[in-house]
């Protein structure tokens, strides 16, 4: 995923990751139930960049419940950011993966525009 996001985000691959990884040392972001959502602060960015990955295949993750992992959301954040702001959208999107039947959707989606919509209808369900 670092190598994907890295051009993206006018970073390397190497600097995605070793911010990655260091964030895992510190404590897994494997949230249970097939999904996980690695964050980090990064230098260079100006806004939170997102990204979802769903998995051919499960891998193991070190998840919070032991089991493995096929849908992570990737959150890379501004250096500068405030901790509130980064905090706020990091429980958003744990409500959102955490609800069981968000994930069987998303496992089951085939198009990225159906994805899209999902995530637009919860952010719209959130606001009301």
């Amino acid at each position: 995923m670092a190598e994907a996001v890295a051009p993206l985000v006018g970073s390397t691959a190497e600097a995605v990751f070793d911010a990655l990884m260091a964030r895992e040392r510190i404590g897994t972001t494997g949230i249970g139930g097939g999904v996980a959502i690695p964050h980090v602060k990064l230098e260079g960015l100006e806004n939170i960049f997102g990204v979802l990955a769903r998995l051919d295949s499960p891998v193991d993750y070190d998840a919070i419940d032991g089991g493995p992992v096929d849908l992570i959301f990737m959150m890379l954040v501004p250096a500068e950011s405030k901790t509130t702001q980064h905090l706020k959208v990091l429980a958003q999107i744990s409500r959102f993966l955490k609800d069981c039947d968000t994930c069987e959707t998303l496992r089951g989606c085939t198009e990225r525009k159906k994805i899209e919509d999902l995530i637009a209808e919860w952010t719209r369900s959130q606001a009301a």
